[in-house]
């Protein structure tokens, strides 16, 4: 039984495909097969019922591939070990982010991370935050920026920074105007939200206190230049992370209110498994961000709401 086979095994298992698995894993498809099915005939099972379309996996496969994913992701932290302990920054890290944070906060650190850390390679990946935990404790992601707390006990919380919100109220809701606004104000205002699937959905959720969606909540989108888009033509308003207003046109902002304090926020952490050995990388990782995001929030006194 070699790594090498292991790693095999599960690229089909992933794909199912011996094809797409050898094209993934940059052998032929006949090396990777024999592979695959020495791996078989050393343990005396059959992983991978051949006979069916699309290929599925039997049952002592299934119990097969847990360990061998435990095998692969342990042998790959000997050469953690080996960096941690001379304090080398260098290698690969996958991170996981989720998406209402990528398209402002990547802009403000990739570029200067890259310059500075130039044996790091860095893969960066969108994901839920469900997606992003399950990764995590699978080992096919080495640490993620999500919203926080979420309190997972095989997961560390790194807090980032604190974004609060911002509420986008266009000038013919009957909101605007106003300099300032209370969480209150929303209990009958028409508000437009995130899709289900996203944790920002669930912090406003949460912010207004309701558990599921009624008449204030008939609309839901997946970005949010949909929800400003909307809002602006039609009775609505929505709520924005702090970060994302930044990006609005100069006609768009003057549709922007704060709220009172202490102002609603959501906690952005990088998180990892308690086993990571990728610690120098994941530390200069977070270091480099909380030196770009310092200055770029003006808020101080915030209430964090719950991703749940």
């Amino acid at each position: 039984m070699t790594i090498t086979q292991l790693k095999y095994t599960l690229s089909v298992a992933k794909h199912g495909n011996f094809t797409i698995a050898s094209q993934k894993c940059f052998v032929t498809q006949p090396t990777l097969s024999m592979q695959v099915q020495k791996l078989e005939e050393e343990l005396g099972v059959t992983i991978f019922n051949r006979s069916t379309k699309p290929l599925q996996i039997t049952e002592v496969g299934e119990k097969i591939l847990i360990q061998a994913r435990k095998i692969v992701e342990e042998s790959s932290r000997m050469n953690d070990i080996v960096s941690e302990e001379k304090g080398i920054i260098g290698g690969t890290l996958k991170v996981g982010i989720i998406p209402t944070v990528s398209p402002t906060l990547l802009p403000l650190f990739l570029s200067s991370f890259i310059k500075k850390n130039k044996n790091v390679d860095l893969k960066i990946e969108e994901y839920t935050t469900n997606s992003i935990f399950e990764k995590i404790n699978k080992g096919e992601i080495d640490c993620a920026i999500a919203a926080t707390p979420l309190e997972d006990e095989n997961i560390i919380e790194s807090p980032l920074y604190y974004e609060p919100f911002i509420a986008y109220v266009p000038k013919h809701h009957g909101l605007s105007g106003k300099d300032s606004l209370d969480i209150h104000d929303l209990e009958d205002a028409d508000l437009l939200i995130l899709e289900d699937g996203h944790c920002f959905r669930n912090q406003i959720l949460n912010l207004c206190s309701i558990n599921d969606l009624n008449k204030q909540f008939e609309l839901k989108s997946g970005n949010f230049e949909t929800l400003i888009n909307l809002s602006n033509n039609g009775p609505w308003m929505t709520i924005l992370p702090y970060l994302h207003s930044r990006l609005l046109s100069d006609i768009n902002k003057k549709n922007l209110i704060k709220f009172n304090d202490p102002t609603p926020a959501r906690e952005i952490s990088i998180v990892y498994s308690k086993t990571q050995l990728k610690l120098p990388i994941i530390n200069a990782l977070k270091s480099t961000i909380s030196k770009v995001i310092r200055g770029q929030i003006e808020y101080n006194d915030v209430k964090v709401m719950s991703p749940k």
